[in-house]
């Protein structure tokens, strides 16, 4: 509660976005898209999920308005904050992504069910439909962020995290108003930087194997004298 209370946002008049407005295909959309980030963001995704709803920006669907509790937000605020810090330092993070992948995947099944279901039931088939999800974009962040951890200097590791915090703040912001365009662009993203981080790796690691194991150069054959 002590976190809400610090949160002075002046009034703002801003179209309140119902989800009962939303087709079963955006409601998809949206269960599939807070899954993605869960398995990057999870404590950002759960409290800016439970931000928008209590401040009347969103109007979440039952299950989803657990995210508006006073314990939920301060717990995930807290921690968003710490995996702030923790996912810029290299080692770190991949000590990070170890640990939280234990949550990353359940919480990435429950956003996504409650979000697929405004009557509030849990299926078994989209829980288990966001935990692939989660489980996915959190093997590709944890992955990537293994590979950036080879390079001795921090910057690389610094960009990346920055950018899953742009990435994961505007998505959440285009979530309910343009599912379908905030999914896509962030799979695509995720998907591209992992392909870039694995291209670069193999160039330099095929670059390390011949610095390291020179190939010796090939004899010339012998002239034949004239005859």
């Amino acid at each position: 509660m002590a976190l809400i209370a610090l949160i002075d946002l002046p009034s703002v008049d801003l179209p309140s976005i119902t989800v009962g407005t939303l087709s079963e295909a955006q409601l998809f959309a949206v269960g599939v898209l807070l899954a993605w980030l869960a398995g990057i963001r999870v404590y950002l995704t759960v409290f800016g999920v439970g931000i928008a709803g209590l401040m009347g920006w969103i109007d979440l669907p039952e299950a989803l308005q657990a995210t508006e509790s006073p314990w939920v937000l301060g717990v995930s605020g807290v921690l968003a904050l710490a995996e702030f810090f923790a996912d810029k330092i290299p080692g770190v993070d991949s000590g990070w992504d170890l640990l939280n992948t234990v949550l990353r995947v359940p919480v990435g099944a429950f956003l996504a069910a409650a979000a697929m279901s405004p009557d509030g039931s849990l299926g078994p088939g989209v829980l288990a439909t966001g935990a692939g999800v989660a489980l996915t974009s959190h093997f590709l962040k944890s992955s990537t962020r293994a590979i950036l951890n080879t390079s001795p200097e921090p910057v690389t590791n610094l960009t990346a995290s920055a950018g899953e915090d742009v990435m994961t703040v505007g998505a959440l912001a285009l979530a309910f108003s343009h599912p379908w365009i905030a999914l896509v662009l962030v799979v695509t993203l995720t998907v591209t930087f992992a392909l870039f981080v694995w291209w670069i790796w193999r160039k330099l690691a095929r670059g390390a194997r011949r610095l390291l194991n020179p190939q010796p150069a090939a004899e010339n054959p012998p002239l034949e004298p004239p005859r």
